[in-house]
């Protein structure tokens, strides 16, 4: 059986389309991963800088900035921007809002600003923007009360009519954000911020494997090998799993590779830095008690069984039908087709199964409160997808075996 399997691996890595397909989609990757760094820009009193420069000056900058955001730092960091803009030198106005200027601006606020975001966002109204020009309209008499508001804000969320969330499902969020670790710690992450916001762009590698192995068993049937495949001795038994573990191992090691690719472009360039960091510093609602990385991770295996099940739904497809062109004429707009289809909300079977997809699926989507319920039974997105992914990847396997086996034979 080893020697079949590798016999068929073989077979799959060796034709010069693999290897032109292959390269053609790792070249993609790099492109698109590494768009983030050749776009990336920083301003400072000079002017703008770009791409690497900027990235060396942004990490100086938020290495300063590594902090614990307990209410005592909250509440100093407000009165700090109150009193810049109790100066009029320091303050602008754009005929719709005042911001600070010159070095009142340069060297109190820009170093930081993404932090004073996050705290001002996480006083504003649920769904608004808030930059660090709001906080000194913050009445923090009674103290900053940062956990009270960002609680406040989860509760307005879980009792959104647009929601439409039962009970039990409420219970299940409020029970996993009372597991979120506070005071909150924050510090420079941007190499796993552009990871974790980009993870759909893998959906280019997985169509990548889905073209490489739609041939495993339509192009039998165009060679007419099939008749000497189904009459040999093991033709019926052996070989066919012989295909469809080696299809499945390609597809395994294709997308690790795609994966390397574009998680090393954001890591070489912006750093490892802010891996063990709370998922909470992308939005203080997140309800997920995660750092970084284990959320990065955690979507990486909800991935990889996507990618082991489209596998599996190619080989389906390949095993039923006559040609490689057929098989992806389905596949493509399976992957495609709901890049444009947009959710409404979170309730509803439209939405609910519209973040079940595969193009979803590889989108955390950890700061929207998605939850499935079966009866008296909770769930969230990820662990609803890696069921679901498991379930169609074993029940795709028999039917790949039975579609072969009963391939009629031409004449």
């Amino acid at each position: 059986m080893r020697t079949l399997i590798k016999y068929e691996l073989l077979k799959i890595l060796r034709k010069k389309s693999t290897l032109l397909i292959m390269t053609i989609s790792l070249i993609l990757t790099a492109f698109l991963f590494g768009l983030p760094i050749m776009q990336y820009q920083t301003y400072n009193q000079d002017g703008v800088l770009q791409g690497t420069e900027g990235i060396k000056y942004e990490k100086e900058q938020a290495s300063q900035y590594s902090v614990s955001l307990t209410d005592e730092f909250v509440e100093e960091t407000v009165q700090e921007v109150n009193e810049l803009f109790q100066n009029p030198d320091n303050v602008g106005f754009d005929g719709n809002e005042k911001f600070l200027i010159g070095d009142a601006y340069w060297e109190n606020i820009a170093p930081k600003e993404k932090l004073l975001r996050l705290i001002a966002t996480n006083y504003a109204e649920q769904g608004a923007y808030a930059g660090y020009n709001s906080l000194p309209e913050l009445d923090l008499g009674g103290g900053a009360n940062f956990y009270e508001a960002r609680n406040e804000k989860i509760e307005t969320i879980l009792n959104a009519s647009s929601r439409d969330m039962s009970e039990k499902q409420k219970e299940y969020w409020r029970e996993m954000n009372n597991d979120v670790e506070t005071p909150l710690r924050y510090g420079y992450h941007e190499g796993w911020e552009v990871i974790i916001t980009s993870f759909e762009l893998l959906m280019f590698a997985i169509l990548s494997v889905c073209i490489v192995i739609a041939p495993v068993f339509a192009s039998e049937y165009q060679a007419g090998t099939d008749a000497v495949i189904l009459s040999a001795k093991y033709g019926r038994t052996k070989l066919i799993t012989a295909k469809i573990v080696s299809s499945f191992l390609f597809a395994i090691l294709a997308f690790t590779v795609h994966l390397i690719v574009a998680c090393g472009f954001p890591l070489a360039f912006f750093g490892v830095d802010g891996w063990n960091l709370p998922l909470q510093i992308l939005g203080t609602t997140i309800p997920y008690p995660l750092s970084l990385l284990q959320m990065t991770l955690i979507n990486l295996g909800v991935i990889y069984l996507v990618v082991i099940a489209m596998a599996g739904l190619t080989l389906l497809l390949s095993a039923k039908m006559k040609t490689p062109y057929l098989v992806l004429a389905v596949l493509v707009p399976v992957l495609f087709i709901p890049m444009f289809l947009t959710p409404t909300g979170i309730a509803g079977i439209y939405n609910q199964l519209l973040f079940l997809l595969p193009y979803r699926s590889t989108m955390p989507e950890f700061g929207k409160y998605v939850s499935y319920q079966f009866g008296g039974l909770v769930l969230d997105a990820l662990s609803v997808r890696a069921i679901v992914y498991t379930v169609l990847t074993v029940i795709s396997i028999p039917f790949i075996r039975l579609f072969f086996r009963k391939h009629q034979v031409s004449a």
